[in-house]
């Protein structure tokens, strides 16, 4: 059954050398680095009450209001990078979502959880603050290759979630369109120009996901 299996949010922090080029190092402003939350919490049309974005160009809004990503990637991760000891929230996740993952999510697919309402918008696109993070220079580009990245969903009727809500599917208008194929083009392990037209095309898709595709 799809249910929450982790909720997490973050505080802005400030770090690192200014100097250097070395991402692993690099002077980052940031609340990816999240802390779980058992709820039960509030969520409006920017996310979870509580939590902090710090760049507001690229991450959060009303189209990226929460990230979801599914539980049993960690255990991949953690085979690949043992030294890491990744867990819920590891990616930045707001919601870790347990027998989902992104070939079994759909863009524009609502769920109801808890008294909240939500609609996925796009894949997560990584940036380099995962490798920032985590202290590895590939794990960005790892993310990618890999297809694990997560998913952003809006929120179409504000309430609130507790660990342990159940994802109940409302609707799917979009069923051939999963977050792996959206990688896929994304990433160029899928270059059918007309396939791309097409993803482009969906009203659920968000604007700033299209101009990259």
């Amino acid at each position: 059954m799809t249910r929450i299996a982790s909720i997490q949010i973050g505080k802005i922090v400030s770090g690192g050398d200014p100097t250097t080029r070395d991402v692993t190092h690099r002077w980052w402003s940031s609340a990816f680095d999240k802390r779980s939350i058992a709820g039960p919490v509030s969520v409006g049309p920017m996310g979870i009450v509580g939590d902090e974005v710090a760049d507001k160009k690229h991450h959060g809004g009303v189209e990226k209001a929460m990230l979801c990503y599914g539980l049993s990637h960690y255990q991949w991760w953690n085979q690949k990078h043992p030294e890491l000891e990744m867990g819920p929230g590891g990616l930045g996740e707001n919601l870790t979502i347990q027998d989902q993952d992104e070939t079994s999510v759909c863009i524009g697919d609502r769920y109801r959880v808890g008294s909240c309402e939500i609609e996925v918008s796009q894949p997560r696109q990584p940036c380099w603050k995962i490798a920032r993070r985590w202290g590895v220079k590939s794990l960005t580009k790892e993310v990618g290759q890999s297809g694990y990245t997560g998913w952003y969903v809006r929120v179409m009727v504000a309430g609130q979630i507790s660990t342990g809500d159940e994802l109940v599917l409302q609707s799917r208008p979009n069923p051939s369109w999963s977050i792996a194929r959206a990688n896929d083009i994304l990433f160029g392990r899928e270059k059918d120009p007309h396939a791309v037209g097409q993803l482009k095309e969906l009203p659920e898709l968000s604007h700033e996901f299209k101009k990259d595709v």
